[in-house]
């Protein structure tokens, strides 16, 4: 990709007496049965993935699938054992500890499960709380961090201590304070998982509406499908430390690449997910059309119009080109499919 902000090729992260060395040995690419055979635990194995500037990639899989240490690889929270990571064109791995403290101190911004909030500290100065670390004064860093405080949400709400907000305040406080530097990339590890349904649903459309405002480069992780078809752009799915496949949501339930995927996808909201382009047939010869439909529109977004026609609706691409029909009985396998999938 030539708009990648962030590159990561082969990555590994082993745990052993000597993973380096182990690694060095088997020239970087050990199979799973050497691995075992060693004693070495492979919690991130051979991974590469390119994040795109200014989009949502998602990292999913099951708990132990290695997401989150691939992760904290890609912010050098954890030292990789082998491979390279580069964001910027800058090689992180060769960054010394000055760099990466100024890094994350400017350009990375990151949010986890836990929120960490100073609970001795207000609202106002948990947020701020980055940029006294850089050494700003009380009023250079407050003007900043009260914008960054409405932005979020919680005006009115300054001088509360962490205890007296909910849980979804206190994230909210969380991302305020991850995003007080403007950094260049954003990661967040499993951010609302700790929340109620209804409030993580509604954390997932505030971050929404704050990635619609900043449009950052973020890296996402969840365990749990819906919510990365919901926020991502792309989605790479782990299993065992390795990247299986990588791809939009729509790649991903029409062609998985195992059954290990395919059963990630298996109870995916398909009328979100899948386009007209997805589902589209030919046009036959003469074929009389009721109206237009854009290539890139959702199933949900038109099957009520195309289900009370009696004629197919054309498909056209950006350019206002017919590409293809969608019928009655096109959008009602993706219905029904769904329904019996449930």
């Amino acid at each position: 990709m030539t708009n990648a902000a962030l590159v990561c090729r082969n990555l590994w992260k082993l745990y052993g007496p000597d993973p380096k060395g182990f690694l060095s040995q088997h020239a970087s690419q050990p199979s799973d049965a050497a691995i075992k055979a060693a004693g070495y635990v492979a919690a991130v194995a051979d991974a590469s993935i390119e994040v795109e500037r200014g989009e949502i990639f998602v990292i999913m899989g099951l708990s132990g699938s290695g997401k989150s240490t691939l992760v904290r690889c890609l912010s050098r929270l954890i030292e990789p054992t082998g491979g390279s990571v580069a964001f910027d064109g800058v090689d992180l791995l060769a960054a010394t500890p000055e760099d990466l403290i100024e890094l994350r101190r400017h350009k990375m911004g990151m949010v986890f499960q836990h929120f960490a909030l100073l609970p001795h500290l207000s609202v106002l100065d948990n947020v701020a709380f980055p940029l006294e670390i850089r050494g700003l004064g009380r009023r250079e860093r407050e003007k900043p961090a009260r914008e960054m405080i409405e932005l979020v949400g919680l005006a009115g709400r300054e001088h509360n201590l962490p205890h007296q907000l909910s849980g979804g305040q206190q994230q909210r406080v969380g991302i305020a304070r991850s995003l007080i530097t403007n950094p260049d990339i954003w990661f967040l590890d499993e951010p609302f998982s700790a929340l109620d349904p209804l409030i993580r649903r509604e954390m997932q459309n505030e971050f929404m509406r704050l990635q619609d405002t900043l449009h950052k480069t973020i890296v996402f992780i969840t365990h749990d499908f819906d919510e990365a078809v919901r926020v991502g752009d792309r989605i790479a799915i782990m299993r065992d430390g390795r990247v299986v496949q990588v791809g939009t949501p729509e790649d991903l339930v029409r062609a998985p690449a195992d059954a290990y995927v395919a059963e990630f996808t298996r109870e995916a909201p398909r009328s979100k997910i899948l386009s007209a382009r997805a589902i589209m047939r030919d046009v036959k010869a003469g074929e009389a059309v009721a109206g237009t439909i854009g290539a890139g529109m959702k199933v949900g977004e038109f099957a009520a119009r195309v289900e009370a026609s009696d004629l197919p609706f054309g498909v056209a691409d950006e350019a206002g080109r017919q590409i293809g029909v969608v019928d009655r009985q096109t959008v009602m396998r993706v219905l029904v499919g769904a329904e019996e999938r449930q």
